[in-house]
């Protein structure tokens, strides 16, 4: 049987894989499991539950806050916020859990429920199995003063907000700068623009209406097109996207072009490093993140820790070693300093406070890196477990990499859901690129074929 925690949390269609049901059923096996674990102490434990703007996100909202409360913990309903907003929440308010309904950028049908412990930190797989493991089992039913309260706290966005606004410097201000966000119909629709408006930059804010159905729909950070559009239709200094529980963030320069994870690292290490705020002076990224990243950062003195691919894997080594900042190049980036989590809306803060500073464009900024061009191909039908010990496949890696030198990369992964290799290469020119990943692709389905 498939286990029923992913990488992020419970997803699936709602009212189809995620129903009521599941979510009562799931919110009452947490409570159990980490009263037991210890995360509640001898008192009444409290729980924060947030959602963004899916419709689905309403019934499910109604059925973890019923299951908490029936297991004996108090509720703050927080209502639409961010996830990065939730897991901050859970530690200024002190909760002993936290549970945010979204299922991030997938499109509106698909929900998913993140369960936080105290702290505002993911739940490791251990307790995540054991909350499996625990539901539907029988459990001794409180009653009277014993059931938990459920309250709603809507003074929690403007905490969250406050919060985005003091991780800047005082001297900080955003005065002057014309700045488009996207915020996907999601869970920033408010938020963002509250805290650039703070800062004094003049917004304008797009896909900022959602109705429980339109979040993620051709907009946001997955379909920044219509952002592009905008920024030189009006002129904008700059334009940032957000998916839709606004835990990543795209930009935009002024001319239009995208500024993607990559890039934003890149600016956000020497803004970090000039302030002697970048620990250890490295970055963490993804074996998948361009190799103009890694030589960026060589010229500046920057190490970069690559894991595998994963938000997950990068918070990992963040915690593990004490790194102030990583992400990816789909824009998740975490700042350990302010956040627990990846938050497009305060990444987004810093960087516009980072072109304000330097009075340079978002575009000069971003060529400290120049992104080597990419080829990916994914190898269908092959068996993904040979992919590292194939001798012929392994050669002809061994080949491809030395025929690029320091000029370029191969980077071959075997897919974790499904029979698939990704096969990436990095060359000086997009036509060598695409010539080595296609020979590559060819030796993986000849030696690899199922």
């Amino acid at each position: 049987m498939a286990r029923l925690f992913g990488t992020d949390g419970v997803r699936g269609v709602a009212n189809q894989d995620l129903t009521a049901e599941l979510a009562l059923d799931l919110s009452v096996a947490a409570a159990h499991v980490l009263g037991e674990a210890g995360a509640f102490g001898h008192r009444q434990p409290t729980a924060l539950v947030a959602r963004d703007p899916r419709a689905s996100g309403e019934f499910l909202e109604a059925a973890v806050c019923a299951g908490l409360a029936s297991a004996g913990v108090d509720v703050l309903r927080v209502g639409v916020i961010p996830t990065p907003a939730a897991a901050y929440l859970v530690n200024e308010y002190r909760t002993d859990l936290g549970v945010m309904l979204s299922a991030s950028h997938n499109p509106m049908p698909d929900n998913g429920i993140k369960f936080f412990s105290r702290g505002g930190v993911k739940l490791p797989d251990d307790l995540e199995d054991a909350i499996e493991q625990r539901m539907g089992e029988p459990w001794a039913r409180p009653i009277g003063d014993k059931v938990g309260r459920i309250r709603y706290t809507p003074q929690a966005v403007d905490t969250y907000v406050d919060h985005l606004v003091r991780s800047l410097r005082q001297q900080d201000t955003l005065k002057g700068l014309k700045i488009v966000l996207d915020t996907a119909n999601g869970a920033s629709f408010h938020t963002a623009s509250a805290a650039f408006t703070a800062q004094g930059a003049e917004v304008i804010a797009i896909h900022d209406q959602p109705d429980g159905l339109n979040i993620n729909d051709r907009c946001g950070s997955t379909h920044p097109e219509k952002l592009q559009a905008k920024v030189v239709e009006v002129g904008a200094d700059m334009g940032l996207a957000f998916d839709g529980d606004a835990d990543r963030c795209l930009a935009v320069d002024h001319e239009g072009t995208i500024v993607d994870g990559d890039h934003i690292i890149a600016i956000l290490a020497l803004a970090l490093q000039e302030d002697h705020r970048l620990a250890s002076n490295t970055v963490v990224a993804t074996i998948m993140s361009n190799l103009g990243l890694i030589i960026a950062m060589r010229e500046h003195d920057i190490h970069v820790d690559q894991t595998k691919v994963g938000d997950r894997y990068v918070l990992e080594s963040m915690n593990a070693n004490g790194f102030s900042l990583g992400g990816e190049q789909s824009g998740h980036v975490i700042m350990s300093e302010f956040a627990t989590t990846g938050d497009g809306v305060l990444t987004g803060l810093h960087l516009a406070a980072r072109v304000a500073r330097t009075g340079k464009t978002l575009k000069e900024l971003a060529s400290v890196m120049t992104r080597l061009p990419q080829a990916l191909i994914n190898v269908r039908g092959v068996d993904k477990l040979r992919a590292g010990i194939d001798p012929d496949v392994n050669k002809a890696v061994a080949d491809a990499n030395q025929k690029l030198g320091d000029t370029g990369r191969v980077v071959l992964r075997p897919s974790g859901t499904e029979p698939v290799v990704r096969v990436m290469v990095e060359a000086s020119t997009q036509e060598e690129a695409d010539q080595l990943c296609s020979e590559l692709a060819e030796t993986v389905k000849a030696s690899l074929a199922l």
